[in-house]
């Protein structure tokens, strides 16, 4: 059970974060989804993430980490502009 918690909250977590930090890395928020996306895939044919419901959580954990990464890309076009 532990590990299902843990999972549950690294699903939660790491997908936005990672799509937030290679956006900041590679100015682009594209870019940052499609890499976050690879290593969700590469953790899921791992078997790291198993379950209908963790590949929910990361689903929509990328979707708000693609929504900050937007409105940051945006914010920073403005700025500079």
């Amino acid at each position: 059970m532990e590990s299902m918690i843990t999972k549950f909250l690294l699903s939660l977590l790491v997908p936005g974060l990672l799509v937030v930090l290679f956006t900041r890395v590679t100015f682009s928020h594209i870019v940052g989804l499609v890499l976050t996306v690879a290593l969700i895939t590469a953790a899921v044919y791992a078997g790291y993430t198993n379950t209908w419901f963790l590949y929910i959580v990361n689903a929509a954990s990328l979707t708000i980490g693609f929504w900050y990464a937007t409105l940051m890309v945006n914010r920073t076009k403005n700025r500079d502009s």
